[in-house]
């Protein structure tokens, strides 16, 4: 396994992290003390720890994670290392030269296991390599196989076989999608092809683009350990997905729009990573077989798209979603993406286009918003917004996680949720649809 690919939430690394803290801060903490250097560490680390709070604080205004207030283990996280962090810094007064050096170590460490714990609370950066915004996985090579292929005439849950030797699980991996209409600078997509898309003669499988977060990457971690267990119960039958990266490499709030200032985020989703889906992928060339999915920023460009774009996919997956791309920094996106323009910010929102859409627009589309049921903030947008999807005509399925906020667990279980709608959509399962 190379480094990059290390689990950190789960695993050795994070066991590791927190061991080697707890020894420095044992370190730290076993010395002679007297009144002077008791006095010293205790204001160090009152100090670290309003610091960590401040920080939080700060973080929470500007709604960097795109949630506010954040989780409680962020604060907890943040004040404790910063609070350990100033009472090692602060017993380094008067101390040998050795336990000044270790007191420096000492704090790397601690902010190191911070960085973990928080990681692993949210739950969204699975390895060394989604945390520092790079994949860690390779190319992925595509099966010789046809590209696309009409309605099946029968749904494939009960025509396809499996063949003997099919793989367990899919493939995932990477590949450069051309940004040949858009000239958008997008990393590139993370890919997962399931077991069924394996095999000599591989049906058509539906389509999903997904797409993540913001800060994020599009990494295809989540929703392919989802559909490998949607698979194993399904003849190895899931579909074929692209994580699309709709923000860029710069890991800008695009607001999923065109403009100069940012890229022609849109038309690079809909258009370049479409065509190449079309050319690259065997998958069925109908869009009541495809899927439109994201998570958190995602989820509001995903609703987005699929609010303007109905004839491109009849399927659309809303996970823990902002109530409308761009939604984190109104002021700046209207400057910057739409010139200043408020009417057309606001003709953008997702809730405007399907309310001014004729009647019939949506029919035969389905929808469906998740939302932990510990993000009250996001759970009323998922409400807003379903709402305007179910006046315009979409059949639409609303469902809150229990006890779960805005991390990798509400990414997680939304996925279930929506494929378990959508599996009988999609012909992949013999469900009842909704």
């Amino acid at each position: 396994m190379q480094i990059w690919q290390l689990p950190i939430i789960d695993g050795a690394v994070p066991i590791i992290v927190y061991t080697i803290a707890g020894a420095f801060l044992l370190v730290v903490l076993v010395r002679r003390w007297n009144r002077r250097s008791i006095l010293w560490a205790a204001g160090g680390a009152i100090v670290g720890a309003g610091l960590g709070v401040a920080l939080v604080h700060i973080v929470d205004r500007m709604q960097v994670f795109g949630t506010a207030p954040l989780p409680v283990f962020v604060v907890q996280w943040a004040a404790g290392a910063l609070a350990a962090s100033g009472a090692a810094l602060a017993a380094m007064a008067g101390a040998r030269w050795w336990r000044r050096i270790v007191s420096a170590l000492a704090v790397v460490a601690f902010l190191l296991a911070a960085t973990i714990g928080i990681n692993a609370g949210f739950g969204l950066n699975p390895t060394l390599a989604t945390l520092f915004g790079v994949s860690g996985y390779d190319r992925l090579d595509l099966p010789d196989v046809g590209p696309t292929s009409g309605v099946p005439t029968v749904p494939l849950a009960q025509s396809f076989v499996p063949p003997a030797g099919m793989p367990a699980k899919g493939s995932r991996g990477t590949q450069v999608i051309p940004a040949t209409a858009s000239g958008f600078a997008a990393r590139p997509a993370g890919l997962y092809l399931p077991p069924a898309a394996l095999v000599a003669n591989a049906p058509a499988l539906p389509l999903v683009i997904m797409m993540m977060g913001h800060p994020g990457n599009p990494d295809p971690t989540a929703i392919s350990d989802v559909l490998d267990e949607f698979a194993a119960r399904n003849h190895g039958l899931a579909p074929i997905v692209i994580v699309a990266d709709q923000v860029g490499s710069a890991n800008a709030d695009t607001a999923c729009a065109d403009s100069a200032a940012l890229g022609r985020a849109r038309t690079y989703v809909t258009q370049d990573v479409v065509a190449w889906a079309t050319t690259h992928l065997h998958i069925i060339d109908d869009p009541a077989f495809w899927t439109i999915a994201g998570y958190s920023n995602g989820g509001g460009c995903a609703i987005s798209f699929g609010a303007d774009y109905p004839t491109l996919w009849k399927n659309i997956l809303d996970i823990s979603g902002e109530p409308f791309p761009g939604s984190e920094q109104v002021a700046n996106i209207t400057k910057t993406v739409y010139g200043g323009s408020g009417a057309a910010f606001e003709a953008s929102k997702p809730v405007n286009i399907l309310a001014a859409a004729p009647a019939g627009t949506y029919a035969g589309m389905t929808a469906v918003f998740t939302a932990g049921s510990a993000d009250p903030a996001y759970m009323a947008h998922a409400d807003t917004v379903a709402e305007a999807a179910r006046k315009a005509g979409m059949t639409v399925t609303r469902y809150d996680i229990p006890g779960v906020g805005h991390t990798g667990d509400a990414l997680k279980l939304g996925l279930v949720e929506g494929f378990t709608v959508l599996y009988p959509v999609l012909g992949l399962s013999v469900g009842t649809k909704p």
